[in-house]
């Protein structure tokens, strides 16, 4: 070998050493914090073990028991079978567990249910909807007109007497709820005889409260009148990467061809057996496990309301989701305070409040607990939570003290709960993937 290519072969070989010691690292900050993005979450073991398995390599093309591709016999018992325990838990008439993620899944129902130049309602982003419900996404894709609902900023909620009238007076075809910002329920059933009225459709976007809504604790969107549930399946809903579209009998059809071929080819299918293992998990732990996270939500947004930040709806109990949302403009605005977080290991997002003008300066911080509860979190670490981060915020020269008891506070707490008990399971799994990791 020339000199030259060798010395290429060792830059490269320190190149990929870079990345993985950046892995590493990340592994190491996220084992010694305290994770509350509220779009985020963890999986178990079994299902990260799964999501290393050969399935990530394949293609499955198509459905169930009609593939392009030969050796799938596997994938359709993995598919068949998320799709039975995904119909089980949601009590839902038709799944599909193909998209990508919540957007994708999001596009394939707009996809499927509008055409170009319908009308459409959904939230703007200042008030808390998506991003992907914009006039700069998948509207926009499909050539809508957007109208936004109608909002009470003092009940961070969609006004719902103005929301019946606009829809009377718009005659939108589709109603898109769901929401980043998501403390309260939408009002769906509200929403549903105008929507006859006017022939709408209602998909229901439960991307941040698809696991609130797996444990009977948040809504229930399709008995409320939704034809659609899309939602990711990484939020509340501790699963992989992913996404799930749940919807009536009667218009699955749409959904499927707007899935495949419309806009996705092969889905990821590691994430596929992995969501099973969850769905299952779900089935088991899903009600302690959501109502452990909205006792948790309601714990931490009181303590720290009670210390004198400016938590929203505290005339409503703060939250009935896995999020909490709190205006920090007199600490300097949620960059600033979401920045000082980090250096104590606190890891959170700035977020836009109704009043923000500026998206790159909001005035609010947005917390989820749904990671903590997952680790197995109750209500008085909330409470030493709630101590932590108010040090953290107003005394500057507290944050490297914080940061030592973030980490010797996630000591007692490096293990996912609300799975089935790791060591059988674990044993089993990697006894019949180690062969093939």
């Amino acid at each position: 070998m020339e000199e030259k290519e060798r010395m290429v072969l060792i830059d490269m070989q320190e190149e990929i050493e870079s990345v993985i010691d950046a892995v590493r690292n990340h592994h190491e900050l996220y084992t010694n914090a305290l994770p509350l993005i509220a779009s985020e979450n963890i999986t178990s073991n079994p299902v990260r073990m799964l999501l290393a398995s050969d399935l990530s390599h394949r293609y499955a093309e198509g459905d169930v028991g009609n593939r392009f591709y030969q050796g799938c016999k596997y994938i359709d018992e993995i598919e068949e079978k998320a799709i039975r325990y995904a119909k089980e838990l949601f009590d839902a008439e038709h799944v599909n567990v193909k998209p990508v993620s919540g957007v994708n899944a999001n596009i394939a129902a707009l996809f499927a249910l509008t055409s170009p130049r319908d009308r459409m309602m959904a939230l703007s982003v200042p008030n808390g909807g998506h991003i992907s419900h914009s006039k700069y996404s998948i509207p926009a894709m499909r050539d809508l007109v957007l109208e936004t609902f109608p909002f009470d900023v003092k009940e961070m909620n969609i006004d719902t007497a103005k929301m019946l009238k606009e829809i009377k007076l718009k005659k939108p075809s589709l109603l898109l709820f769901g929401c980043s910002l998501f403390l309260f329920p939408h009002p769906v059933s509200e929403a549903r005889a105008a929507a006859d009225e006017v022939g709408a459709k209602i998909v229901y976007d439960a991307s941040h409260v698809l696991g609130l809504i797996a444990g009977n604790r948040f809504q229930d969107p399709l008995r409320e009148g939704a034809d659609v549930i899309t939602s990711s399946t990484h939020k509340t809903f501790p699963g992989p990467q992913g996404a799930i579209i749940l919807c009536k009998e009667e218009i699955k059809e749409k959904i499927e061809r707007a899935v495949f071929p419309g806009t996705v080819s092969n889905h990821h299918l590691h994430h596929v057996a992995g969501l099973a293992v969850t769905l299952a998990e779900m089935l088991e732990f899903g009600k302690a496990y959501a109502a452990q996270t909205i006792t948790n939500a309601k714990v931490l947004a009181q303590c720290l309301y009670e210390v004198g930040f400016d938590v929203l709806c505290e005339h409503k109990g703060f939250t009935e989701s896995h999020q909490i949302a709190i205006d920090v403009l007199k600490y300097g605005g949620g960059a600033a305070v979401a920045q000082k977080l980090e250096r104590a290991n606190i890891i959170i997002n700035k977020n836009l409040l109704p009043s923000d003008k500026d998206p790159d300066k909001p005035t609010g911080i947005r917390f989820g607990v749904q990671e903590l509860t997952r680790i197995g979190m109750k209500d008085s670490e909330m409470r030493e939570i709630a101590s932590l981060i108010t040090r953290a915020v107003r005394a500057k020269a507290e944050v490297n003290r914080v940061k030592e008891e973030v980490k010797e506070l996630r000591k007692g707490f490096q293990e996912v709960k609300y799975c089935f008990d790791g060591k059988d399971a674990y044993k089993f799994l990697e006894l019949k993937l180690s062969e093939y990791l």
